[in-house]
C-alpha cells in the first residue's frame, strides 16, 4: 500500500495515471484496481476529496430531471444503482428520505407534469404529483403559498466524505499508488506521457484527466479546447441538529438554467442544509462565504421553511462546481494520445461516480489498454459517521472490547478516542484537522471545536507518523 505526501515518486512507467483525487478520480482509480495494472492517482491537495467533492449538497440523485438521452442521464441512473449497492456493502451512510419538488407559483406548478414526464423518460417511474393539501400533509412546516409538488421517492442523502474515502481505500489496498501534494505543472505527449509535478516526474502510458475545476487547463496542455470550466460557487448554511424535525424530505425548487436552485435538505449527520447559491466566478479558489450570499439563502429559506431560519447555525461553507458552457458531461477519449478527459462533472458527479469510472475504463480499453482479467477487490467496511444507525459510543459490544470507544472527546458530535485513533491509523489517514473532521465529525458540531479542539489536536499530533511531517511514504 502506498500513500505518499512528500516522498520521491516511483521512476517506473505506469500503465495509467489518474489526475485528480476527488470522488470521480478515486472511483476511476478503484475501478482500475480491479485489474493487474500499474496505476497511480495524483492530486495537488494533501487529502482525497479535498476540492469540490467535500463541499456539495450530498444528495444521491435518481437523475429524474437530467436531459433525457444525455451521457449524464445514463451515468447518473446507472451510478445511483451502483452506489446504492456499494454503500450498503461498505457502510457508507445513506438515508432514503425522498424529495419534494415544490411549486410556489402558477408557472412552476404548470412545469411539474412536464418534469414528471421527463422523469419517466429518465427511467424514474415512481414520481407522483401532489396538490397543495397533500404537499402540506407531507411537509407540515412548509411556508405559506405552496401550490403543489412533485414527489420523487427515490432521492436519498449520502455521506460524500466517506464515499470518496472508501474508493481511495480500496484502490490503495489493491496496489494503486496515491500521491498527494503532487500538483501537475506540465505534461508532455510522446511514446509515454511525462507529468512534471512538484515532487518530480511521473511517466505513464495512459493518462486520465479527472482534475475537476482544472480539467480544462490540463486538456489544453494536451492540445484540446473542448470546454472551459467556470467555477460556480455554491454557498450553504448548516443548521443545528435541533432543526432536523422540521423537515422530512429533500425540498427542491423547480430547476433553472443555473441548476437545481436553493434547497432545504437533511443530512446523514443529523443537521439541515440550506443552499446552495449559484454564482459564476473567475477565481477557482474563491471558496469563501459572503454576507450577500448568506442573506440570499436566509431569504429563500424563510419562504421554504420559515421556522428553519430561527434555528442555530452550526456552520457555513462554500464549494465550487465545475460548470462549463455545455449541458452534458465532457468525457472524451483521444485514442491516438492514450488520453481520456473527464470534465464538466457537476453536482451529479457523486451519484454518477461509479458509472463514470466503468465508462472511463471502457474507453481506455477501447483505446488499446490491455486490462487483462478482472480480479476481486478486498471488501472495505467504513466507520459509520451517520446518525441513522448506531454510532460507536452507543455500542456496548465495542466499548466492552475497547473502552476507547466509550471515551467521548467531541461531545457535540459524540466522537470517541477510538474513532479518532482508527482514522489516524487508517489506510488513507488525514493530513489535517479538517481531514480528521471529515472522517470522524470531530470539531464539526455546534461549538466548532471550541470545547474539544485542544484535545483533538493533541490526539492528532500524538498519532502523526514521521511521514506526515518528514516526507517518507506511510
Amino acid at each position: 500500500m502506498t500513500v505518499t505526501t512528500r516522498g520521491a515518486l516511483p521512476g517506473d512507467v505506469h500503465d495509467v495515471v489518474v489526475v485528480g483525487a476527488g470522488v470521480v478520480g478515486t472511483a476511476i482509480a478503484r475501478e482500475l484496481a480491479r485489474y493487474a495494472l500499474r496505476t497511480a492517482l495524483v492530486d495537488a491537495s494533501d487529502d482525497v476529496g479535498n476540492g469540490t467533492s467535500k463541499a456539495n449538497t450530498a444528495i444521491l440523485h435518481t437523475g429524474f430531471d437530467a436531459v433525457p438521452g444525455s451521457l449524464e442521464a445514463r451515468l447518473v441512473r446507472e451510478g445511483q444503482h451502483r452506489l446504492s449497492a456499494y454503500a450498503a456493502e461498505s457502510g457508507i451512510p445513506v438515508e432514503p428520505v425522498g424529495a419534494l419538488l415544490v411549486a410556489w407559483d402558477e408557472e412552476q406548478l404548470a412545469a411539474l407534469p412536464r418534469l414528471a414526464e421527463k422523469a419517466v423518460r429518465n427511467g424514474c417511474h415512481d414520481t407522483r404529483l401532489l396538490d397543495a393539501a397533500a404537499t402540506y400533509r407531507s411537509e407540515p412546516r412548509l411556508g405559506p403559498g405552496a401550490l403543489g409538488a412533485l414527489e420523487v421517492p427515490g432521492e436519498s442523502i449520502i455521506c460524500p466524505w466517506t464515499t470518496t474515502l472508501a474508493y481511495a481505500t480500496q484502490a490503495v489496498h489493491a496496489g494503486v499508488g496515491l500521491h498527494l501534494n503532487c500538483r501537475v505543472r506540465s505534461v508532455t505527449d510522446g511514446s509515454c506521457h511525462e507529468l512534471s509535478t512538484e515532487r518530480g516526474p511521473l511517466r505513464t502510458r495512459y493518462l486520465v484527466n479527472a482534475a475537476g475545476l482544472h480539467a480544462d487547463e490540463l486538456d489544453r496542455r494536451l492540445g484540446h479546447d473542448d470546454f472551459t470550466v467556470t467555477p460556480r460557487r455554491g454557498q450553504l448554511i448548516v443548521y443545528d441538529k435541533l432543526a432536523r424535525p422540521l423537515v422530512r424530505h429533500i425540498l427542491l425548487p423547480v430547476p433553472t438554467a443555473l441548476g437545481k436552485g436553493v434547497l432545504v435538505a437533511p443530512t446523514v449527520y443529523g443537521n439541515v442544509l440550506l443552499g446552495p447559491t449559484a454564482e459564476d466566478l473567475d477565481d477557482k479558489r474563491a471558496t469563501g462565504s459572503t454576507a450577500q450570499g448568506l442573506d440570499l439563502l436566509r431569504a429563500k429559506g424563510r419562504r421554504i421553511l420559515p421556522d428553519l431560519v430561527d434555528e442555530e447555525v452550526t456552520a457555513v461553507y462554500a464549494g465550487l462546481r465545475a460548470a462549463t458552457e455545455h449541458e452534458d458531461y465532457r468525457i472524451h477519449s483521444r485514442p491516438g494520445q492514450r488520453y481520456v478527459t473527464v470534465g464538466g462533472i457537476r453536482s451529479t458527479g457523486l451519484t454518477a461516480s461509479m458509472a463514470i469510472a466503468a465508462h472511463v475504463v471502457g474507453l481506455l480499453r477501447d483505446a488499446g489498454l490491455d486490462l487483462g482479467p478482472v480480479r476481486p477487490l478486498d471488501p472495505v467496511r467504513m466507520p459509520n459517521i451517520g446518525e441513522a444507525s448506531l454510532r460507536p459510543y452507543q455500542r456496548a459490544d465495542l466499548i466492552a472490547a475497547d473502552p476507547e470507544y466509550g471515551t467521548v472527546v467531541c461531545h457535540c458530535e459524540r466522537v470517541t478516542r477510538g474513532e479518532i485513533r482508527d482514522a489516524l491509523a487508517a489506510t488513507v489517514p488525514p493530513a489535517s484537522l479538517d481531514g480528521l473532521r471529515r472522517r470522524t465529525r470531530a470539531r464539526g458540531g455546534r461549538c466548532q471545536g471550541f470545547s474539544c479542539g485542544a484535545a483533538v489536536r493533541a490526539l492528532f499530533d500524538a498519532h502523526r507518523t514521521p511521514d506526515a511531517t518528514g516526507g517518507a511514504a506511510r
